[in-house]
């Protein structure tokens, strides 16, 4: 799956947990570009993603990020790493 197909599919969990139609995510955008993305919904986020993924975060992973777009080059590496089995 390219990076591209990811950020898209991450919008779709944003806008399914966040409950807003309108959000439009960019490799640069972080929590502080959304509305209502709080700690508390970045747990919720990450949850939804990986559950959409199938796949898992290590809570040294989650802190890194900068932004979406390191998320999902992660969500594309583990993707990868997963198909390789």
């Amino acid at each position: 799956m390219d990076l591209n197909r990811v950020i898209n599919e991450v919008t779709e969990v944003f806008k399914e947990v966040l409950d807003v139609d309108d959000i439009e995510l960019k490799y640069e955008t972080t929590a502080s570009d959304v509305e209502d993305w709080d700690s508390l919904t970045h747990i919720q986020l990450v949850v939804a993603i990986e559950k959409h993924f199938n796949i898992r975060f290590t809570s040294g992973e989650i802190q890194s990020f900068k932004n979406v777009g390191e998320m999902c080059d992660r969500i594309v590496s583990k993707l990868q790493t997963s198909n390789a089995v």
